[in-house]
């Protein structure tokens, strides 16, 4: 069994190693997703010690959050799961706006407990920031929360640097999750060192780049997909990256891992970050994950791997 951790100050208590379940249940994103497999997902990572889920209404949307929740049901155990979830995101005449008021954050976390068919969320957080509500305010409602044991600890996500401030006024704010991994390193600047200083947990997502830092593509891997249009994978880019990626392989190699593990297992040396949550779209890759856990890497390596993706 995995040494469980503290996320931050949350009080919550974890497997390091979380799932993404944005494949669960994710039809917006993923067409062709199956959702008994979605749910074997899950099964299988709360069979395998992973107890942290991951979703957000707009998974779906709605559909991960409902899937979840039948999985749950079905095990009858709701407190050996740890479920984040997120906020903000509302349809006004078919198109999307982000919403942070107080009102619409409290009717955001009720639907959500519907969803899932439980009193509580662990963590929620603002998805995304919208444009006029204060940050303070919309934590604030939040906190409100916490206090009638509506959810547990309190995150955002996406938020800037200012906008994170703003929202830590008072100290509430448990969890940051943001974009990070070795190829898209701005939350070095600011984010990652003022969570490490107000012992807020930083949980990266895309940690493993569209799967260009999982150390399965070659410079011939075509995409037809979402991947086609992100730079990382154009042209002359593509191939420097995939020459970076052949340079953890050998440390990868030297320690009988995969590039993945190696590269999640970096991302853990950091102190703001506790734990990670990559995705997985079948069961055999959620157990995979967890080998993550059985690299140590030296100093000497944590900095090569810096140096590697310095540029």
């Amino acid at each position: 069994m995995a040494e469980q951790i503290e996320i931050g100050k949350s009080g919550l208590i974890v497997n390091p190693i979380g799932l993404g379940t944005n494949a669960v249940g994710g039809h917006n994103l993923y067409p062709d997703l199956n959702e008994e497999t979605g749910k074997e997902l899950v099964r299988t990572a709360l069979d395998h010690g992973i107890n942290f889920l991951d979703t957000a209404f707009i998974y779906g949307p709605e559909r991960s959050e409902e899937l979840i929740g039948e999985v749950i049901k079905e095990r009858g155990s709701r407190d050996s799961v740890v479920i984040a979830t997120k906020g903000a995101h509302k349809f006004v005449d078919g198109e999307v706006e982000f919403d942070n008021s107080p009102a619409f954050l409290k009717d955001a976390v009720e639907s959500s407990l519907k969803r899932l068919q439980t009193d509580y969320i662990d963590l929620f957080y603002i998805h995304f920031p919208d444009e006029h509500t204060p940050k303070d305010e919309a934590v604030g409602a939040l906190k409100e929360l916490k206090d009638q044991g509506k959810i547990k600890s309190i995150g955002v996500s996406n938020f800037s640097i200012e906008q994170l401030k703003e929202a830590n006024k008072d100290g509430y704010v448990d969890v940051l999750q943001a974009e990070y991994n070795l190829f898209k390193r701005e939350a070095e600047k600011d984010l990652l060192p003022y969570t490490a200083e107000n012992n807020i947990s930083f949980v990266p997502y895309f940690p493993l780049a569209s799967g260009l830092l999982g150390g399965k593509y070659t410079k011939d891997t075509k995409f037809n997909d979402i991947r086609a249009k992100i730079p990382l994978f154009q042209g002359e880019a593509f191939i420097r990256n995939l020459e970076k990626v052949d340079q953890v392989r050998e440390i990868a190699n030297a320690k009988n891992a995969e590039v993945a593990h190696v590269v999640l297992a970096w991302y853990l040396t950091w102190d703001a970050i506790d734990t990670i949550i990559p995705g997985a779209k079948k069961p055999e890759q959620v157990i995979n994950n967890l080998k993550t856990l059985n690299v140590e890497l030296t100093k000497e390596e944590i900095d090569k791997i810096d140096s590697i993706f310095k540029d």
